[in-house]
């Protein structure tokens, strides 16, 4: 243990990363900038291409920064698996999705464990990142890897230390965002914790794999639960005829005991949505139901239906039917200012709108085309909004002139309180809508 430390400190440890994505190539590139070689592993050719190139093809990661990383040497990557044999660290950081079933895919982490396992060599430290259930990496990992015949905690050291990472965010990345671990054991802890003092600005050591796996369950649990609870007050407010921001941005203005959560057309992205059902699913194999999750989970999924009401209802009120209506869903990314539509309630608002006869175009400055089934719908200018007998407000980019959408279309269903500013004049009141 103590000659792995030193040569972390020394910076003579090789550094692998599985997955080169969103969590793994800025962790890439935090490693190499804190003086270790990287070599980034991905079974995507054309990523290890770009890659090597000096070409960022996440937001996140500017090419300028990458590049003279990738030109000095210490970042390249590969698609070649025989790149981990070289490696003294290996860093998992692939997708853990749910199936169709809604239960924890891990067999991108098995993958990666069996592309490791057969290069895998004494005096390896191995830490996960995916998000996985609580004690997947004991039960699952762990001994997918001392079936090579080396222990863990004597002759390989394995760690789970959850991803933080909320792309887009300006303030809070890679390096600066406090980094939880949790050690197989003590000493496999230790040399973790070695490793990542190297790289990150504050480390929050846990007594073990499983309490860092809840870590970050619990996370995104508390958002998705109280996103729930936001959701179902904007359902009430709307009932009452009040104004669900108004009652919001008036509870948020006391200091204490309250913490301002926002209603929307539901959740999307790689974690809010799918992490809570993790434990869930975990939950269930100890015969105990986690309430909370499951419904919250039917609050927010059925928000594009509470959308899509309001649009219609909003229609009917101006003698017009949602069949045949043009009707512009503006922004479809999961969140604003970012390129990434994984679970997005848009995709979801423009099925059902169209499934109710409309015809249904999109506008976002991020992401040029969207796949539906079998069909590709592709970003439209964002001009002649008044041909529309609707816009859509879904994600609400900065990017997007919401004074020209105020003035110009005629009528704007605001799911995310994106014209606030502008709803002050009596013509925009009157063709306003939000949730």
């Amino acid at each position: 243990m103590s000659s792995m430390l030193q040569r972390i400190q020394s910076r003579e440890a090789q550094v692998a990363v599985i997955g080169i994505g969103y969590v793994g190539l800025p962790l890439v590139v935090e490693v190499a900038k804190a003086g270790f070689r990287v070599v980034g592993y991905d079974k995507s050719a054309e990523k290890a291409q770009s890659v090597n190139a000096g070409r960022s093809y996440i937001k996140d990661v500017p090419t300028d920064v990458l590049a003279p990383l990738v030109s000095s040497g210490k970042v390249k990557a590969s698609n070649d698996p025989d790149v981990l044999a070289q490696a003294d660290v290996v860093i998992i950081c692939v997708p853990t999705p749910l199936n169709k079933t809604k239960d924890p895919d891990n067999s991108f982490i098995m993958a990666a464990a069996d592309d490791l396992a057969p290069r895998l060599h004494k005096d390896t430290l191995v830490i996960l990142e995916s998000t996985t259930f609580p004690g997947f990496t004991r039960e699952v990992l762990v001994p997918r890897l001392e079936d090579t015949g080396l222990k863990v905690g004597r002759d390989v050291f394995v760690a789970f230390s959850p991803e933080r990472v909320d792309p887009g965010n300006a303030k809070f990345h890679t390096k600066n965002t406090p980094k939880v671990i949790g050690g197989v054991t003590p000493q496999c802890l230790e040399v973790a914790h070695g490793m990542y003092r190297e790289v990150m600005e504050t480390i929050v050591p846990v007594s073990s794999t499983d309490a860092a796996e809840m870590v970050k369950l619990l996370e995104n649990t508390f958002r998705a639960v109280n996103i729930g609870l936001v959701n179902e007050v904007a359902i009430m407010c709307q009932r009452l005829g009040l104004n669900t921001w108004e009652v919001i941005d008036a509870a948020a203005t006391k200091p204490f005991g309250y913490m301002p959560f926002y209603p929307g057309p539901g959740l999307g992205g790689h974690c809010i949505p799918v992490d809570p059902l993790y434990l869930s699913w975990k939950l269930k194999t100890l015969k105990y139901n986690a309430r909370f999750i499951e419904l919250a989970g039917e609050i927010n999924s059925g928000m594009p239906e509470v959308v899509v009401a309001r649009v219609a209802n909003s229609l009917n009120q101006r003698e017009r039917a949602v069949k045949g209506s043009k009707i512009l869903v503006l922004g479809v990314a999961y969140k604003r200012d970012i390129d990434d539509v994984r679970e997005s309630p848009a995709l979801d608002v423009i099925e059902l709108l169209e499934e109710r006869g409309a015809h249904v175009s999109f506008h976002d400055p991020f992401i040029p085309s969207i796949n539906l089934g079998k069909m590709q719908m592709d970003s439209v200018p964002l001009v002649d909004l008044g041909s529309f007998d609707a816009v859509v407000i879904v994600t609400d980019h900065t990017t997007i002139d919401y004074a020209q959408v105020t003035r110009e279309a005629r009528l704007i269903i605001d799911t995310r309180n994106a014209t606030k500013a502008l709803r002050n004049t009596p013509d925009a009141k009157q063709k306003i809508v939000t949730i």
